[in-house]
């Protein structure tokens, strides 16, 4: 196909090369009767413009931040983390860079010191994972008010208007887990909900969103199960576990599934399998190591898959996408909702995109 040139574009709309060249990069100071003409002449000629090699020819830099809870290092952020660098080392030639801001979950104090830190940057964009909506709320006021994209991570608020959000249907999620587990438990007469908790809550929105529809299912279809509750501390010790753990199954006797919300069923799936506790199953997220080895020893039924690594790549782009090659990006994202046994945990690629 033979190059268009923005002088040929000019001739055929009769207008100056200028005036082509403002209505291509959307500029102001163009007559509406001139747009139009420019327009038309586009479209005779079927022009499709290469945003990027217009990118390139600037040969600007650009800065994302990114806002994320602290987290160890096997887990679920661990894989988000590893697609924002592929994905910055994939966009190497626009000179972008992704600067990571790490907050404590429910500590407001800590979420307003990162936030402050991304704007004292005066970054291209900002990827966010929420905190409270309220917190959230007046970061995202502000990235408004000096006109900073950003794009959403995890839990989905879209009163706070981001450009685009990356995650799962928390809700779905949970309903799907509650089906998945009810396969192999239904003829159970109770079972466990285990929960990690930190000043009395779950460590994120998106847990507590799953438990609605989890819930929600259990009540529908199994109201005569009983769900019993076991919650561990946030941060402890595997001695101090092991403790917890051992009691409540011999208080418990009658369970023999589990299911978590969280990425942390190896703490529950170790357990079992140090203790010969093969009558016993817990089901999960996320396929984090640890998670997957008790997957293939059989003390984890099932895990659900979140595609971590996916969302970060995802985030990086959407950005690169918008501020960089100025497409339009799709406003929400909802992430594949896959479960994982044994037979399949080792075919399951955590970096396709």
């Amino acid at each position: 196909m033979e190059k268009i040139r923005i002088k040929d574009i000019a001739e055929r709309a009769g207008v100056s090369v200028g005036t082509v060249d403002r209505v291509l990069h959307n500029r102001p100071n163009v007559s509406k009767p001139a747009r139009e003409k420019v327009e038309a002449a586009l479209k005779d000629m079927n022009y499709q413009p290469n945003v990027y090699a217009s990118a390139l020819a600037y040969n600007k830099s650009y800065v994302f931040y990114m806002l994320l809870p602290q987290h160890e290092s096997e887990a679920y952020w661990e894989e988000v983390e590893q697609g924002v660098r592929k994905a910055v080392e994939t966009r190497r030639d626009f000179h972008i860079d992704v600067k990571l801001v790490y907050y404590e979950r429910f500590n407001n104090e800590s979420f307003t010191k990162g936030y402050t830190e991304c704007l004292e940057a005066n970054p291209n964009g900002i990827i966010i994972v929420p905190a409270d909506i309220e917190e959230t709320k007046e970061f995202t006021d502000l990235m408004h008010e000096r006109q900073i994209p950003f794009v959403m991570l995890d839990s989905y608020m879209p009163d706070l208007k981001p450009l685009s959000f990356f995650g799962q249907d928390s809700f779905c999620s949970g309903y799907f887990a509650a089906r998945m587990l009810m396969l192999i438990a239904s003829n159970e007469k109770e079972i466990m909900l285990f929960k990690q908790i930190k000043d009395g809550r779950v460590t994120s929105k998106q847990q507590m969103n799953r438990e609605v529809g989890f819930r929600h299912y259990m009540h529908d279809h199994f109201p005569n199960i009983k769900i019993t509750e076991f919650c561990l501390p946030f941060k402890s010790t595997r001695s101090e576990y092991d403790s917890m753990i051992r009691e409540f199954f011999a208080t418990h006797p009658d369970v023999h599934h589990c299911i978590t919300l969280n990425s942390k069923a190896h703490i529950v799936g170790e357990y079992l399998l140090r203790n010969n506790m093969r009558e016993v199953q817990i089901m999960g997220y996320d396929m984090v190591a640890k998670n997957a080895e008790c997957l293939r020893q059989g003390s984890v039924s099932f895990l659900i898959a979140q595609h971590g690594y996916q969302q970060g790549y995802c985030c990086v782009d959407a950005l690169f996408k918008a501020i960089v090659l100025r497409k339009k990006v799709q406003p929400v994202n909802y992430m594949p909702i896959e479960l994982l046994t044994k037979e399949n945990v080792d075919f399951y690629r955590r970096t396709q995109l």
